[in-house]
Formats: C-alpha cells, sequence, structure tokens
C-alpha cells in the first residue's frame, strides 16, 4: 500500500521542524540569565514598612532611613548559604563606604545578630522580618536578593542571588552613580 504524497512529504517535514523549534527554544533559554529575573515591582514604589531591630541596643529599619536618598537593601538569613558566600563582597563594599541597609528574612533576631557578630556586620542599618511580610511584598522569592531604590522610593533594579564583584562593578555601581546625579 502506498501513502498519499502529502502524508509521506509531512512524514519527512515533521522531525526536521520539530528539530527548529527546539533549537530556536535552547538558544532563547541559554541566552538569558537566570540572576536577572524581572520584577513586576521595578519603576514601582517600594512598600512602606517599619522593622524591629536584629542588633542589640538598635532602633531596626524603616521607610524614614531611607527617604530621599538612593538606598541598597540586601535581603539575607543566618540560615542562607548564598549569604555567606556573598558576605565577603558587602564586607568589601561597606570598607569602601558603600552604605547597605539589610533586612535578616524569616530568620530569629538572635540568629541574625549572631551571624553578624561572626562574620562581619556590613550593614548602617538591619531590620527584622522574622515573618517575611516585607519580603513578600518585595516580591522576593529566596536570600541573597539586593535592591536599589532611587531617591523617589521606586524600586530600579533588583539582583537575585549573591552580589559578586563584576555586578557591583558592572551593574549597581553605574546605576547608584546615576541615580544620585538624579538621572
Amino acid at each position: 500500500m502506498t501513502l498519499p504524497k502529502p502524508v509521506v512529504l509531512l512524514a519527512a517535514i515533521a522531525p526536521v521542524a520539530v528539530f527548529i523549534v527546539l533549537a530556536i527554544a535552547l538558544a532563547f533559554g541559554l541566552s538569558n540569565d537566570p540572576a536577572a529575573l524581572p520584577s513586576v515591582l521595578v519603576g514601582k514604589p517600594a512598600p512602606t514598612f517599619a522593622l524591629g531591630p536584629v542588633r542589640e541596643n538598635d532602633t531596626g529599619f524603616s521607610t524614614a532611613d531611607i527617604t530621599g536618598k538612593v538606598a541598597v537593601i540586601n535581603i539575607f538569613g543566618s540560615w542562607c548559604s548564598a549569604c555567606r558566600l556573598e558576605h565577603p563582597t558587602l564586607m568589601d563594599l561597606a570598607a569602601r563606604g558603600v552604605k547597605i541597609h539589610g533586612i535578616d528574612w524569616k530568620d530569629d533576631p538572635a540568629d541574625g545578630a549572631a551571624w553578624l557578630a561572626r562574620f562581619g556586620d556590613p550593614y548602617a542599618r538591619v531590620g527584622d522580618d522574622q515573618t517575611g511580610r516585607l519580603a513578600l511584598d518585595l516580591g522576593v522569592s529566596g536570600a541573597p536578593e539586593t535592591f536599589i531604590i532611587d531617591k523617589t522610593g521606586r524600586i530600579r533594579y533588583k539582583l537575585v542571588g549573591p552580589i559578586t564583584p563584576e555586578r557591583w562593578r558592572d551593574e549597581m555601581a553605574p546605576l547608584i552613580a546615576q541615580l544620585e546625579a538624579g538621572q
């Protein structure tokens, strides 16, 4: 029995078409940076917050601490292994005068304070988000994550994953310089 010509032609073309679709999908997937997750909040106002303290004899961290300023806010936790990898970069930035604020996410404040005492404290202000409410409002999916907030209180940048010296130099520092200059 002989198959009609359209069926034979379709049988010959189908594998090639499937291969082309898969190749395009693979190329698209490999060209995307997994740390550059889009955030629907970029360009929108940061949520208003007032967090309790993590460090002993501290006042915590609130929106009032960053109002009218460009702010770098880093989400961390004592339980977070990637935060430990990022921490030397944060310490280096703080030593160079970069003002970083921290949010201790889903952590007991005593554990967060002990972690900072053990590894060093790069934060100008640090607040306790033990319930995870602020992180949820910011769209945090894991730690570490870092946000840059402009002088008007809008989220201008979100980094999922650790800050690396290269990311700081190539992406974050230039953006902060632009925002500080009012651009």
